[in-house]
């Protein structure tokens, strides 16, 4: 029977993109249509390549695992949640080999269905994740400057306007230096940068932490930004220090957002 490599190929980069959609969404992340599809096509690549007589050693179980490791670093990138990303990107694609050898369907129909299965499951099936965590891509903007970030949804962080009740979302003084323009000290010394007159729109917001004495920081409003899906001119505080050294993350929303 003969064998096409362009349908090799094709298959593996709709099956790999599948699952790594899969993943983003297991592991609580948005997904990222770009990466995926730039890890599908290395993988369609190398399945094209493993076919090809001289080179049919490259599908050893040696081999695979490098794929899926480069695989892995181009769609998820290298930092603390890659690993896990990583995990459960191997863990879906053994998944989906057990689903096809218990279905006995191998051809190129029952694989994608198997796959498209697994996505479905992945993206309606798991309401909570395989971590406690679920992040949240924003592009907050002030004047001309804009900044995109990836936010935590944490349902601790119950942050609100005292005047107004609004849910108040908190970034680092990182962020703050790069949206607004000023100095990370400004943040340190909230009431003193307020009393200078350095930027009109600032405010004080009253915030307590656990472990922490309470204090303040400043906050303004933005221009109008997204974060998620939603446009919004949102309310915004910047902590004195950057949120959450080393994570993916930099800023913290509510529960609700």
């Amino acid at each position: 029977m003969p064998v096409y490599i362009d349908l090799i190929m094709l298959l593996n980069f709709l099956v790999d993109f599948l699952l790594l959609l899969g993943t983003n969404r297991l592991s609580g992340f948005p997904p990222d249509w770009g990466k995926a599809a730039l890890a599908a096509a290395i993988g369609g690549v190398y399945a094209g390549i493993c076919i090809l007589p001289g080179f049919r050693f490259l599908g050893n179980l040696l081999w695979r695992s490098v794929s899926l490791v480069l695989m892995g670093l181009t769609a998820f990138g290298w930092n603390r949640s890659a690993l896990q990303k990583n995990a459960v990107f191997i863990l879906l694609s053994m998944a989906l080999g057990g689903i096809a050898a218990g279905s006995n369907r191998r051809d190129f129909p029952g694989l994608i269905c198997c796959a498209g299965l697994l996505w479905l499951l992945c993206r309606f099936g798991f309401r909570g994740q395989v971590g406690t965590r679920e992040y949240v891509p924003a592009e907050l903007c002030w004047g001309d400057r804009c900044v995109r970030l990836l936010a935590l949804k944490d349902t601790g962080n119950t942050l609100r306007d005292p005047l107004t009740g609004e849910q108040v979302l908190v970034c680092g003084a990182d962020v703050g230096e790069e949206l607004l323009g000023l100095p990370r000290m400004a943040f340190a010394n909230p009431a003193d940068a307020l009393a200078s007159g350095i930027l009109p729109g600032l405010r004080l917001i009253p915030y307590h932490a656990v472990g922490r004495p309470s204090g303040m920081m400043l906050a303004i409003r933005l221009s109008p930004s997204k974060i998620g899906t939603e446009v919004r001119t949102p309310l915004v505080a910047f902590a004195p220090e950057e949120i959450a050294r080393g994570e993916v993350y930099r800023m913290l929303t509510g529960g609700t957002i």
